[in-house]
Parts: C-alpha cells; structure tokens; sequence
C-alpha cells in the first residue's frame, strides 16, 4: 500500500525552468537584482508573483505566517505591504517590528527571503493606498473585524452591503485602521534552485556603509 510519505517522496520538486543567473555579475545592492527579478517573472505571466509570505511572532512569541501582496519596493529598497491595525497581523506588527518576507515563484525555481523592520508610512500615504483597492476589498476593511469569529453570515454580508452603500456615496472615505507598512531589509538572499540541489544562493547584509554580498553553500 501506497502511503502518503510515499506519494510525496516521489512528487518531483524543483520542476521550474531557471533563467541564467551568475552571482558573480550581481549588483552591488539587492533592490536592482529584486526587481529584475519580478520583472522575470511578470514578463513569464508566473501566477501572481507579487504574492509573498509575512512572517513574524505573536504576543506570546510564537511564529506566525500569511500571504499578502507586495504592494511596491521604494527608492531606497523598503518592501511596502499593508493590513489593517485590527487584524491579528497588525497587531503584531504593532507590537514587534521584525519580520520576514518570502517570495517564490515556481516556473522559475526562484525564491527570496527578506529580513528586516517594519515601519509604518505616513497616514496620507495610508489612505492613497486604501482609495487605490477595489471596493469589495476596501468595504471588507472597513467593516474592520477581521479575523474575528464569524457567527453570523447573513449580518456580514448586511454589514459589507451598508459599507459598499456608504462608498457610493462617499467615495474618498478610507478606514482608519489601514495601514501601509514598509520593511526595510536588513539582509535578502536570492535562491535560485537547480534539480541536482547545486543551487545557487547569494545573500545581501546590510552594514553602516551599504551591503556585503556573499554567495553561499547550496
């Protein structure tokens, strides 16, 4: 009999095609070689490559992880996401800055990982963002339970149903809670993956005069 242990052994992974990548002809700073990367991978029509995953600690310490979308990368190499305050995220953010960000994108066998601080950006900023979402999304945040027990499914959808009544007709109005944050990388690694594991990692760190760069082991 099959089992599962099985059946994920013989699952094959690293099935994506790896464009040329030479570590040694990297740039000396990581945002270029970020967005040139993304950029691989919106021109391969890769399945929503500005997904990544948000890793941080709960009150108690314990790991927590979810999917987001990158919402931009600034001038100075900040990785911009957003939530809302009163999301279990948020609060975490709000309480512990440190965090990690993972991208991967599979028909490139290519991931990142970024670790940095989480720094709010400014109201105004906030709000641009939140005006920019659709209105399904923007009535969700503004009903502002989320991840709250839902008890009641008709009472939610009377709840969205009166926020998407209200941005008719007021349709600047931005919920409080929203909140863009920007996290401002203190290493990235760039892992590109080969079948025969002789894969290829270089990792950035941060120091007082830019970045050292560092190729490592498979």
């Amino acid at each position: 009999m099959t089992t599962l242990r099985d059946r994920l052994r013989s699952t094959p992974s690293i099935v994506g095609r790896p464009p040329h990548f030479d570590p040694s002809n990297a740039p000396d700073e990581p945002r270029a070689l970020f967005v040139d990367w993304l950029e691989v991978a919106l021109a391969a029509e890769v399945a929503e490559p500005h997904a990544l995953t948000l890793s941080n600690v709960d009150p108690d310490g314990r790991p927590d992880a979810r999917i987001l979308v990158l919402k931009d990368v600034t001038a100075d190499g900040s990785f911009e996401i957003a939530t809302g305050d009163e999301s279990a995220k948020g609060r975490q953010l709000g309480a512990d800055p440190h965090v990690a960000l993972t991208f991967y994108w599979t028909p490139l066998a290519r991931s990142v990982r970024v670790r940095g601080l989480a720094e709010r950006a400014t109201p105004a900023e906030s709000a641009s963002d939140f005006r920019a979402r659709n209105a399904a999304a923007k009535a969700i945040a503004l009903a502002g339970r989320q991840s709250a027990p839902l008890l009641d499914l008709e009472e939610r959808d009377r709840i969205v149903a009166e926020r998407l009544a209200r941005l008719e007709s007021e349709p600047d109005l931005v919920s409080p809670e929203w909140t863009v944050w920007r996290v401002r990388p203190a290493s990235i690694e760039f892992w590109q993956g080969d079948p025969g594991r002789n894969h290829l990692r270089l990792r950035y760190e941060r120091t007082e005069h830019g970045w050292d760069r560092l190729q490592l082991w498979a």
